[in-house]
């Protein structure tokens, strides 16, 4: 359980700052207040992200798990 926390963090902060950054600049562009408006972004996104990680993450890895299964068996 502690490393499913931690990992959600971990992966939802990485993931929330680089589309937030992405996003923003793709938006807005680079005006004066753009490290105040990305700010705002991430702040308002982590949250939301790490909370979808933790709760749709178990069932991710189990579809994950089914699709690699289908195409090394098809593969194989």
């Amino acid at each position: 359980m502690k490393q499913r926390i931690v990992f959600s963090l971990l992966m939802s902060f990485v993931l929330s700052l680089l589309m937030t950054l992405w996003i923003t600049w793709i938006n807005l562009g680079l005006p004066a207040n753009f490290l105040w408006l990305w700010t705002k972004a991430f702040m308002l996104a982590w949250p939301a992200a790490a909370s979808i990680s933790f709760l749709f993450a178990p069932k991710v890895h189990k579809l994950t798990e089914k699709i690699v299964s289908k195409w090394l068996k098809t593969a194989g």
